[in-house]
This record gives C-alpha cells, structure tokens and sequence, in this order.
C-alpha cells in the first residue's frame, strides 16, 4: 500500500471522528434532552436535589454513587492496562522512529501516537471521574438535617455533573480506540471502523422522545 494511500485513510478515520463529535455537539445544542449526555446530565443533578431534600436518604444515595465509582475505576484499571501494553509494544518503533536526528512522520507513528493520546486521556478522566465521586460520596453521606449540608449542596451539584461528563468522557475515548487500532492493523480499516463506531455510537447517544 502507497503512503499516500495510508495518509488518506487516516485521516480520513480522523474526520469521521471529529465529525461524528462535531454532529453530536450540534444536535446537543439544539435539542438537549435528546442527546444522553445532555439528558442523563440533567438526570443526575435532578437526583442530588432529590436525595438532598429527602431525609433518610444518605445510605441510598452513598451505594448509588458507590455503584458509579466502581464503573469509573474500571474504566481507568482498563485505560491503565491498554496504556502500559500500547507503550511496551509501541516502544521500539517509538524509539526508532524518534530518536534520530530527524524523525520520520509515518502514518503507523501517527496512528500509534494517536492510540496513545486515546489511552491516556480515558485514564485521566476516568480517574478524575473517581475523584469527584469519592468528595460527592462525603456530601452525600452526610444527614439531610444537619447544618453543613446545605453549606455542600451547591458543590455537590456542580460535583455530580462534573463526575458524570468525565465518566462518559473516559468511556467514549477507550471505545475511540477501536477504530485507531483497526487502522494500525491495516490503514484502510480504519475508516470503515470509525463508520460503524460511530453510527453505534449516535445510536446510543439518541434519545427518542415518545
């Protein structure tokens, strides 16, 4: 296969993620509550105030967000893994391609620094997504009635949608991870993979309103 050829076809891959964000940003501005990011946003904050205003309800709202840091730790545990083996296998022809005097740009070096920048940014917003689970675990826990509660809330609230963003963040990069590696195994499948990711994925994000 030329490398003209490679060129194109990743970034063609490139272009069909960036517009398939770009498409899913637009349709998030225009109707809202028909995206799930958007919607399930506004879900979780409407569930803070709720637990916030029912007395009783510390224990429940703790193992619900419990639930939700165990799903956000996965995803960073797998983002780690796949960080580690794409290093250790990528490192020679890292090393090759990149400690010359003058290194060469190829489409492989391409698709192997984009697997990369994938895997370390699920892990970061991944383990970000724990961190704020963790605080809002501390705010939820505490008795509705007691006087710092209310003194929370309002992190609470801003914590509870920074948790959810950085969560479904850290999902949506480990699974853009499939169509780069696709790529990796042959230039030309890349673009195909990114098609059916994609179209996978405006299924999910697609709210139908009854």
């Amino acid at each position: 296969m030329s490398a003209t050829a490679a060129w194109l076809a990743i970034l063609a891959t490139v272009a069909v993620l960036a517009a398939y964000e770009g498409a899913r940003a637009w349709a998030q501005h225009r109707t809202p509550h028909c995206v799930a990011r958007s919607a399930h946003a506004l879900l979780r904050e409407e569930w803070f105030d709720a637990v916030s205003q029912q007395r009783g309800s510390e224990i429940l709202s703790v193992q619900t967000l419990r639930n939700s840091l165990m799903a956000a730790t996965m995803t960073a545990s797998t983002a780690a893994l796949g960080l580690v083996g794409t290093a250790t296998l990528t490192a020679p022809s890292l090393r090759e391609a990149l400690g010359g005097a003058g290194w060469l740009l190829t489409p492989r070096l391409v698709s192997e620094l984009l697997l990369l920048a994938l895997l370390l940014a699920s892990l970061v917003c991944s383990a970000m997504a724990v961190r704020y689970y963790t605080h809002l675990g501390f705010i939820s826990g505490m008795p509705v009635e007691c006087a710092a509660r209310p003194r929370w809330n309002p992190m609470g609230h801003v914590y509870v949608r920074r948790a959810g963003a950085l969560y479904g963040w850290g999902l949506r990069h480990l699974i853009l991870v499939a169509p780069v590696l696709a790529a990796l195994l042959h230039p030309l499948a890349g673009p195909v993979t990114a098609v059916g990711v994609t179209a996978v994925l405006w299924g999910f994000d697609r709210i139908d309103e009854e």
